[in-house]
């Protein structure tokens, strides 16, 4: 016995059950006039048509007539009717119940659709929140049919965009999505539900643009909730790329910006080495009896002039692969005291005349990092320290373990910085408003600094105060 068979058998004998208690309860029990035995039948038959369906409670509608009838209307124990009265009473109970369980039935359909629809609203909300949450266009139609199944409850998912050749799917072993009814779902416009498969193919439209197909099979949802799909993921899917293309064009923009800055910046840098290897080798070439001395002198002008030519273009370049995250770190654990030593041999030669002070204790533990990028940071912030500070006053060099790695500081007596320039002073181009015209350099020392530091997971700052010199510091993890 299929199971429909069953529940349609047991259907039938609770009504049956429900009109033999009636008359058991007012033939025997509790004697009461016919119209309270009418309504009472009225009131099971609405029962029955707001639980069950529509035919069970017509079944007790008939069955309640004849028990009412046979039981409750003279002559008692017949199926016919002394007065015509009743008759007009019996046809009118049969009428009613039958007119009223078809309302409830219908009223218990439009809550069953309303509940249904209320729930796909909330799975099309929760759906789409999950759309938002994705901001490349490859990682969102990979994900898209996982999260169909996740939203909805589905056994499987996918769908197909014209101009890719892959046909994404929530899983491996999908037999019934195939791609044949995806891309004629596409090329149509317009859905196909299976209601034997417990399948729905649906076009995803862009207004009135199809720009691909979705299908799911597990559950049929309603032809309103297909469409909403169908829109919601055509939607993500241009909001993502139109997302993924003004991030290209900002960041070419940035890009475009970064290399003007840089070649304004460098362009002013150059002109005075420039200037003086052109003073140098014009003053040579049209004086060649210059003697030995002065012959010495241009050419260590030029040599100078030229390896500060040199180390502005490295500054650029460096700047420009570590913005683009194109530098490889070679990371291997050192003791930090090897960078110290390091960068205080390269910039001996500023440093000359300024006290030097440095401080490491026993118990700093060794860190991972590329030395010879941590012993340049040390080197440009020792090269400021020694620049913007007055001769002859002292240079502080201090390492100290922390709770989460080590911190480094290197601390001066120069003029210090104000709170405004100390938001400002890791920026590129950067430069102190009052010393930009007597210190050289192009503002790309600290951004670079910067740019390593927080490579190998760590942070750089500075304190200062106008007046009483500047500390800057940064931490790098263990």
């Amino acid at each position: 016995m299929s199971k429909s068979v069953y529940n349609t058998v047991v259907r039938c004998s609770g009504c049956a059950a429900i009109v033999a208690l009636i008359v058991v309860l007012y033939r025997h029990l509790i004697p009461v006039n016919p119209t309270t035995v009418a309504l009472t039948f009225l009131v099971a038959v609405l029962l029955v048509s707001a639980f069950w369906e529509l035919r069970d409670a017509v079944f007790l509608a008939i069955l309640a007539t004849l028990a009412f009838n046979f039981f409750f209307l003279p002559p008692y124990g017949t199926f016919t009717i002394a007065d015509p009265q009743n008759w007009v009473a019996l046809v009118a109970f049969l009428i009613a119940a039958i007119i009223a369980s078809q309302l409830s039935e219908r009223a218990r359909r439009e809550a069953l659709r309303a509940n249904q629809r209320r729930r796909e609203i909330e799975r099309l909300y929760g759906f789409s929140q999950r759309l938002l949450t994705t901001q490349n266009v490859a990682e969102l139609l990979n994900q898209l049919p996982a999260f169909l199944v996740e939203s909805f409850g589905l056994k499987a998912a996918a769908h197909f965009i014209p101009g890719r050749e892959d046909i994404y799917f929530s899983g491996r072993d999908i037999k019934d999505l195939d791609a044949e009814r995806l891309t004629a779902v596409a090329a149509r416009g317009e859905p196909a539900i299976d209601l034997e498969h417990q399948l729905c193919f649906a076009p995803l439209r862009l207004g009135m643009k199809t720009v691909g197909a979705f299908g799911i099979s597990g559950t049929v949802l309603s032809r309103e909730t297909l469409d909403a799909l169908g829109g919601l993921i055509a939607i993500a899917i241009e909001r993502t790329g139109a997302v993924e293309k003004l991030g290209k064009a900002e960041a070419s923009k940035e890009s475009e910006k970064l290399r003007t800055a840089i070649l304004d910046a460098v362009t002013h840098e150059f002109r005075t080495p420039l200037t003086s290897i052109k003073a140098s080798v014009t003053t040579m070439l049209s004086s060649p009896d210059l003697d030995a001395t002065h012959r010495q002198e241009f050419l260590t002008v030029i040599n100078e002039e030229t390896d500060r030519l040199n180390h502005l273009v490295g500054e650029a370049a460096e700047m420009a692969q570590l913005d683009g995250n194109q530098v490889d770190l070679y990371r291997e654990p050192h003791d930090i005291r090897e960078a110290i030593d390091g960068a205080l041999e390269q910039a001996k030669q500023r440093l000359s005349g300024h006290p030097l002070e440095v401080c490491v204790p026993d118990d700093v533990p060794r860190v991972s990092i590329d030395l010879d990028r941590i012993t340049a940071v040390l080197v440009q912030l020792v090269d400021n320290a020694a620049k913007y500070s007055a001769a002859e006053s002292p240079i502080r060099i201090m390492a100290e373990k922390n709770k989460n790695g080590i911190m480094l500081s290197v601390s001066d007596q120069g003029p210090g910085i104000d709170d405004f320039e100390q938001a400002l002073i890791f920026d590129k181009f950067y430069r102190g408003r009052n010393e930009r015209y007597r210190v050289q350099g192009t503002g790309l020392g600290l951004a670079i600094a910067r740019a390593v530091i927080e490579a190998h997971g760590g942070s750089i700052g500075v304190t200062s105060q106008l007046g009483r010199g500047s500390v800057f510091y940064f931490r790098l993890p263990v």
